[in-house]
């Protein structure tokens, strides 16, 4: 099947999209691309951009990374096959200038650009992508197939399963007919494709790095893991900068400039300067000593803006979630008390008080800009009384539940996490429930707590859109159990995964318009809070970035003064 964007984009115009961004949805496509051929800002080349960053990356290997603050870095050192334009989730050209599927979605075929190196100056070949994609599908040991969080949730399953996966891996085989053509084979077709493949844990790594540098090496001690060299101090993709060096006592991530680039940058290099308090990121921008830094807290945007500085918005492409996990305290397993906590939050006053301009109340898991967003969905309003009274018939009055919190952290969707925090605990205390504040460090503890362990009651959580896909919200959340929720149940993991094999425009809407509506009366795994703008903070001796709705921004775009 092959067919260009344009029908798609009409249709999402149709249902009150802006023009901020220009959202695709195709399953399946064919388009030569210009997601990379943008070249930098208006201003000189040459300089150094210093990016205030709000925790440290797990690691530089895309595959094993599942976090904004590790993707940051690594969208400048990486491309993938496939990219999302500047400023929108629509789906362009990148390292693939045409693709098509074929064989009723099961087959993909890319038409590879030429004359691309990867840093260490190997090509970039059909070659380079079957030997990326066989290693995903080859990897060895729970330890690593268990960090490989995305390609979990997009492929299934692996080879071999050997940690969470159980499933019938979507991945066949990859074919190399000629440098300049690469073609996988898949088990069975997916709806997310090919927006899917913008996704940053599949960028294309240099076979001779991941081979020389011990890539596949991940040792798991308790909750905490180790990579080889090649996820330390050696990645190396085809992106417009490349790694110099990370200095961890320092805490400085330094990229020069990639001259090989098809989209060459402007800036000589950027510095990626770890600041986990957000006060002291504010002052380091308006002091000059940094250039930006993300998701600005919103009662500052005016003071930014008086100062001289630009606060760049994204469009919503998000959402924060209550999260409920009834392994641990059986009442939590009854729908009638899940229903209480949704009646129990004001998210009304939440997103008037906490979040930015623009944020609104989430009805269900998607963002409205998604095919597959219900206009029939079940609310919840707030109402104190009705919480206490289905508390009461479930015969859970006395309720005391461990409320995690992350800390050392900002994300697009949680600008402020002890905040929420403290505004949500309140409101449930006034129902009753007894709270216990658990307080974790982002990348030291909160997401093996929650995310693996399931050591939590209720946490903080939510998700920005790695693809245009409704199945990267759901199916990411409620697709297969998770320790995250404690929750399994086979007939809704039965439904998405059905939405998610359908392929077809108005047939995989419908279908995952059926899961939400599902998922807010049926099961209630968890309580959608809210869909922010969020924003940049940027000096005025920078041009060029362009906020994304992903919060895919590549700096090869920006220049400096």
């Amino acid at each position: 099947m092959v067919h260009t964007q344009g029908a798609r984009r009409r249709r999402l115009a149709a249902i009150g999209l802006a023009g901020a961004v220009a959202l695709s949805l195709s399953a399946c496509g064919s388009e030569r691309g210009d997601g990379g051929n943008q070249g930098g800002g208006s201003g000189k080349v040459g300089g150094t951009m210093i990016f205030g960053a709000a925790g440290n990356p797990k690691n530089f290997d895309p595959i094993f990374n599942d976090d904004g603050e590790s993707f940051r870095p690594i969208r400048q050192m990486y491309d993938t096959l496939v990219q999302n334009k500047p400023g929108t989730a629509e789906v362009a050209g990148a390292l693939a200038e045409k693709w098509e599927s074929s064989n009723e979605g099961k087959t993909w075929k890319f038409t590879l650009r030429k004359n691309v190196k990867f840093h260490d100056g190997t090509p970039f070949n059909a070659a380079a992508v079957c030997f990326n994609f066989n290693r995903w599908f080859n990897m060895k040991g729970a330890a690593a197939q268990s960090q490989m969080i995305y390609y979990g949730d997009v492929f299934e399953g692996f080879a071999k399963n050997e940690g969470d996966a159980t499933g019938e891996p979507v991945y066949k085989n990859c074919e190399a007919p000629d440098e300049g053509t690469a073609v996988l084979n898949l088990n069975k077709a997916k709806g997310a494709f090919p927006a899917a493949f913008t996704l940053p844990s599949l960028s294309m790594s240099s076979p001779d790095a991941l081979k020389k540098y011990d890539a596949d090496k991940v040792v798991q001690s308790g909750d905490s893991f180790t990579y080889g060299a090649y996820a330390t101090d050696h990645p190396t993709g085809t992106g417009p900068f490349k790694f110099q060096s990370y200095d961890r006592a320092k805490g400085e991530i330094t990229m020069v400039r990639n001259e090989d680039h098809w989209a060459k940058a402007k800036l000589d290099k950027i510095i990626f300067k770890i600041i986990p308090d957000e006060n002291t990121r504010k002052q380091e921008l308006r002091s000059g000593t940094i250039d930006a830094y993300d998701y600005p807290a919103s009662a500052d945007y005016k003071t930014l803006k008086d100062s001289g500085l630009q606060v760049l918005i994204r469009p919503s492409f998000n959402i924060l979630y209550l999260g409920i996990n009834g392994k641990n305290t059986p009442a939590l397993r009854d729908l009638r008390v899940r229903q209480a906590l949704a009646y129990g939050v004001n998210r009304e006053q939440l997103v008037k008080s906490q979040l930015p301009e623009g944020a609104e109340v989430a009805k269900q898991f998607v963002p409205k800009a998604i095919a597959g967003y219900s206009s029939q969905v079940q609310e919840y309003k707030y109402d104190p009384e009705k919480a206490k009274q289905l508390l009461k018939e479930a015969g859970a009055e006395n309720l005391k539940l461990k409320f995690y919190y992350p800390t050392e952290v900002t994300r697009p969707y949680m600008p402020n996490p002890q905040e929420l925090f403290t505004v949500i605990a309140d409101d449930l205390k006034k129902i009753g429930i007894t709270i216990e504040p658990i307080a974790r460090p982002w990348n030291g503890g909160y997401k093996d707590d929650v995310q693996k362990a399931g050591k939590h009651d209720l946490h903080l959580l939510g998700w920005t859109g790695d693809y245009n896909d409704a199945g990267n919200f759901v199916g990411t959340f409620f697709g297969r159990a998770k320790a995250e929720f404690g929750y399994d149940n086979q007939e809704l993991f039965n439904a998405i995964g059905k939405a998610d094999a359908t392929v077809g425009d108005e047939a995989h809407k419908k279908a995952y318009e059926a899961v939400n509506a599902d998922l807010m009366s049926k099961y209630l795994p968890a309580i959608p809070v809210s869909n922010t703008t969020p924003g940049i903070a940027v000096s005025s001796k920078i041009s060029g970035v362009v906020p994304s709705p992903l919060t895919d921004e590549r700096f090869n775009t920006a220049s400096k003064e």
